[in-house]
C-alpha cells in the first residue's frame, strides 16, 4: 500500500484561524502532541511574519523529534532565508515557499506577469536548496489557476530541487471530481512529475476540504496538508482526523496507509481545543461530543446488540473510553492518577496535587465524577502559567430587584488585594471587580460557558479569550459546579497568561539588547 504523508499545519494555518493565538510554550506543547499523534510533517509557523512566530518555529524545531519541521516562506529571498534560521536545528528541515499562479493574485495581489511568478517559483526554490534537500513549494490558489501555467510552473521548480508540490484550493473553490482530475492532470502532464511527491491543501469554504483531499488521494496525491478539528482561515482546513479517519475506515476503496497512531487523535483535539479557546461542536465528525452518542431507542437498541448497527468506527480507535461514570468521592488518589493516565494526562506532583484536591470537592457535590470532567480538571492544570493572581475569597449579590455587585480579594505574591465593584449582571460585576485590582490594560473578547455533563449539578465549563493592547489573544478557562465562580477563574487564568508573556517578552527584549551592547 502507498504511504500517505500527513503535513499538519495546526501551529501556521490552524494559528491562523479569527481569534486563535498561541504563544511559543502552548506552540511547543502541541508540537510535542502531534509527534505523539505520528504526524510526518509539522509546519510550525511563518517565521518571517513576527518575531514572535520565529521565536516559537525555533523552539518547535529544537525541542520536538520525530516529524520533519518546516517553515512557511513566500518566494522571497529574505523570507527563505529566515525560514531557513527558524528551523535549522530541526533533525529533518523543510523549506516551504510559495507564490500564487492564478491570473487573479497576479493582477491584483501581486501585481506581476506570469513570466516573472515564473521565474520568483523557481529562484525560490534553487535559493532554498542551497540550506536543505527537502524544499516544498506550493502555487498558491492553483484551483483557480490556468492549467498550461499550472503545469508549467510545476514542472518548472521540480526542475529547480523541489521534492514536494503543492497544489492547494486556497480559497476552497474546487469540488471533488474536479479537484481529483486536476491532480491526475498533473500526474498526466508534467513530464518530471515523478521526481517529486504531489502535496493538496484544501480549505473548507464549501464544506468540502476533507473530500477534495481524499479524491486527490485517489488520483495520486501523496501527502495531505490538514490541521486538527479543521481549523484555519475563514472556514478552515481539511480536518486532519476525519482525512485520517477516513482512510483507515474505507482502506478498501483507498487502499493507502497513515503513520498516524490513531488513538491519540481526541487528546490531540482537545489539546488544540483547549490552548486556542475554539471549542469543537458537538457534532464534529470523529472528535465532537456527539460523534459516538446514541440517543433515538431504536439506534440504542441496535448498538446495545452490536456496535457495528450504528457505529463505523470503534470509539478506542481515536483514544475514547466506553466507561462513562469513572470516579467518586470514595476514590483514592492512586485510582484518580492512573484514570488521568488512562484519558491520556501526565501531571506533575503538584499539579495531581491541586487537581486531586479539586475532585474531591467536586465529587462531595458530585458523588460521581465522569471522564469528561476528570479532562477538564487536569486541563486546568496543565495548561494554566505561574500564577501572578490567585483567587482567593468572592462574594456576589445578584437578583432581579438587586443591582449585581461582587466583592473578590486576590492574592499576589502572598499579599491580598480586594475590591467591590457593581456591574449590569453578575459575571460583569465580577470581571469589573477583577479589573479594579489587577489594573492590566486588556480586553475581553470572547466569553462562552457550557454544562461539562448534563444534570443541574453539572460542573460549569468559563472559557474566555482577552487581547492586550497590541492585539495578543490570551485564552483562560475555568471550571466549577458554580458557573460565577468557574467565570471569575477563567478570566483570572488568562490575566495570568498575559502577564506572565509580557514579562517573559520584556526580559527577552532585555537580553537581546544586552547582547547587542
Amino acid at each position: 500500500m502507498r504511504r500517505i504523508v500527513i503535513f499538519d499545519t495546526t501551529l501556521r494555518d490552524g494559528e491562523q484561524s479569527p481569534g486563535a493565538s498561541l504563544n511559543a510554550e502552548e506552540k511547543l506543547e502541541i508540537g510535542h502532541q502531534l509527534a505523539r499523534l505520528g504526524v510526518d510533517v509539522i509546519e510550525a509557523g511563518f517565521p518571517m511574519s513576527s518575531q514572535g512566530d520565529f521565536e516559537a518555529v525555533c523552539l518547535v524545531a529544537q525541542q520536538v523529534r520525530g516529524p520533519a519541521m518546516a517553515g512557511l516562506a513566500r518566494a522571497k529571498p529574505e523570507d527563505i532565508d529566515r525560514a531557513w534560521e527558524a528551523v535549522k536545528d530541526a533533525k529533518r528541515a523543510r523549506i516551504h515557499t510559495f507564490i500564487a499562479t492564478s491570473d487573479i493574485h497576479l493582477k491584483h495581489k501581486l501585481k506581476i506577469s506570469r513570466r516573472r511568478c515564473l521565474e520568483m517559483a523557481v529562484e525560490a526554490v534553487k535559493r532554498a536548496r542551497r540550506y536543505t534537500d527537502d524544499v516544498e513549494f506550493s502555487a498558491e490558489d492553483a484551483v483557480r489557476s490556468d492549467r498550461d501555467f499550472l503545469c508549467q510552473v510545476v514542472e518548472a521548480v521540480i526542475e529547480a530541487g523541489a521534492t514536494t508540490v503543492n497544489i492547494p484550493d486556497t480559497v476552497g473553490y474546487g469540488l471533488p471530481a474536479d479537484f481529483g482530475a486536476l491532480i491526475a492532470a498533473i500526474r498526466d502532464r508534467v513530464s518530471n512529475i515523478d521526481r517529486a511527491v504531489i502535496s493538496v491543501h484544501c480549505h473548507n469554504d464549501l464544506g468540502l476540504g476533507v473530500a477534495n483531499s481524499l479524491a486527490a488521494v485517489l488520483n495520486g496525491a501523496g501527502q495531505v496538508e490538514c490541521t486538527v478539528n479543521g481549523l484555519g482561515e475563514r472556514a478552515g482546513n481539511a480536518a486532519l482526523e476525519e482525512v485520517v479517519m477516513a482512510l483507515k475506515t474505507r482502506q478498501d476503496q483507498f487502499q493507502v496507509t497513515t503513520g498516524i497512531d490513531t488513538r491519540q487523535i481526541y487528546r490531540t483535539s482537545r489539546l488544540v481545543s483547549e490552548l486556542t479557546g475554539i471549542p469543537v461542536q458537538p457534532n464534529k465528525a470523529i472528535v465532537g461530543t456527539n460523534a459516538f452518542a446514541h440517543e433515538a431507542g431504536i439506534h440504542q437498541h441496535g448498538v446495545i446488540e452490536a456496535k457495528r448497527t450504528y457505529e463505523i468506527m470503534d470509539a478506542t480507535s481515536i483514544g475514547l473510553t466506553d466507561s462513562q461514570l469513572v470516579l467518586g468521592k470514595h476514590s483514592g488518589r492512586h485510582a484518580f492518577e492512573r484514570r488521568l493516565k488512562e484519558l491520556g494526562y501526565e501531571l506533575s506532583a503538584d499539579q495531581l496535587e491541586r487537581a486531586f484536591a479539586r475532585f474531591k470537592e467536586i465529587a462531595d457535590i458530585r458523588k460521581e465524577v465522569s471522564d469528561r470532567e476528570l479532562e477538564s480538571i487536569a486541563s486546568d492544570e496543565l495548561h494554566g502559567v505561574p500564577e501572578v493572581y490567585g483567587l482567593d475569597y468572592l462574594h456576589v449579590v445578584s437578583g432581579n430587584h438587586t443591582v449585581p455587585s461582587a466583592t473578590i480579594r486576590l492574592t499576589k505574591d502572598g499579599k491580598p488585594f480586594q475590591a467591590s465593584e457593581f456591574g449590569v449582571g453578575s459575571v460583569d460585576a465580577v470581571y469589573r471587580t477583577i479589573d479594579a485590582i489587577v489594573k492590566v490594560d486588556h480586553s475581553l473578547v470572547d466569553y462562552t460557558v457550557k454544562a461539562v455533563t448534563g444534570g443541574t449539578d453539572a460542573l460549569g465549563d468559563v472559557a474566555v479569550r482577552i487581547s492586550d493592547r497590541d492585539g495578543r489573544i490570551y485564552a483562560g478557562r475555568g471550571t466549577s459546579p458554580d458557573v460565577i465562580e468557574a467565570s471569575a477563574k477563567a478570566y483570572v487564568q488568562a490575566i495570568n497568561k498575559l502577564v506572565y508573556h509580557r514579562s517573559t517578552r520584556r526580559r527577552s527584549a532585555a537580553k537581546r539588547k544586552s547582547r547587542a551592547k
